[in-house]
């Protein structure tokens, strides 16, 4: 992970608080664009993450952010539920009409399944691998093996209770590829009391609990799509991606090149772009 991704917060808006989707949620906004948009972020981390893609989109959008559960400053998470679609009715009782949504790896899968549950809500998707592993791993079987060396340092920590050695673990493979040892140890303590929320998500990224795949929701998902992936992030991501290209109608598919799994932080500026791109090229989207 970044290393301010835990520790800041990119606005001095107030933060709102109220319950949404039955969840005691607070949000905020950040950009001061003529279009509205609700942005959903990854695991360990907050909605203060999009700061940076923020500042960069602040011409086209105005981004409302939310804490997922058991993150920021949103209520913690305490198992009542199945993390995922919990997520969903937050981001959906947030919105009132359709509205442009952007999500990050597991809030992009938040997302997309907002897309499938509530397609009223939802004007376009803009996702940056989003982690639906079931995809992947349903089209892919061959990857299986390699993904799973890859985590295998998180699986062996939390295996062992071990959340410090399972934290080191997952940001090896998904965090912005700096190293464990130069974030603060401030910032790594408070990612192994997160990880627990990694393994929360598994039945939904893994188990596919919502349905979206054994269900065939994804075909009839009518808006369009902007799937985003870094040039630098793991197998597992572009056999995702190429899966959700494969079924979801209206979708387009661009690699940000350098980037890794924390683009829209490590390469805000060229994430924006392909995110104005695409709406510049849906008619009226940015009328």
């Amino acid at each position: 992970m970044r290393i301010l991704i835990c520790i800041w917060r990119a606005s001095s808006d107030p933060m709102p608080q109220g319950v949404r989707g039955g969840f005691p949620t607070h949000w905020t906004e950040l950009g001061h664009g003529p279009r509205h948009a609700l942005a959903i972020h990854c695991s360990l981390s907050h909605s203060g993450s999009w700061g940076p893609l923020a500042r960069e989109l602040g011409g086209a959008l105005r981004l409302a952010a939310f804490d997922l559960p058991g993150h920021g400053q949103s209520a913690a998470w305490t198992g009542d539920g199945e993390i995922q679609a919990v997520s969903t009715a937050m981001a959906a009782g947030l919105l009132e009409a359709p509205t442009d949504i952007i999500g990050h790896s597991f809030g992009a899968t938040v997302a997309l399944r907002l897309a499938v549950e509530r397609p009223d809500l939802v004007r376009t998707l803009i996702l940056y691998e989003p982690v639906f592993f079931a995809v992947g791993l349903h089209d892919q079987p061959g990857l299986r093996a390699g993904h799973e060396a890859e985590m295998a340092e998180y699986a062996a920590g939390m295996a062992a209770g071990d959340f410090l050695r399972a934290a080191e673990g997952f940001t090896r493979v998904w965090g912005d590829r700096r190293g464990w040892t130069a974030l603060p140890e401030g910032a790594r303590a408070a990612m192994a009391a997160q990880v627990p929320l990694i393994e929360a998500a598994t039945d939904a990224l893994y188990g596919d609990a919502g349905g979206m795949l054994s269900s065939g929701a994804l075909t009839r998902i009518s808006v369009p799509v902007l799937l985003m992936e870094g040039s630098a992030s793991p197998a597992i991501i572009a056999a995702i991606n190429a899966g959700l290209m494969a079924r979801i109608p209206e979708a387009l598919r661009v690699v940000v090149q350098g980037a890794g799994h924390m683009g829209p932080i490590s390469h805000a500026r060229g994430v924006a772009e392909e995110i104005k791109g695409f709406l510049g090229g849906v008619q009226g989207y940015l009328g």
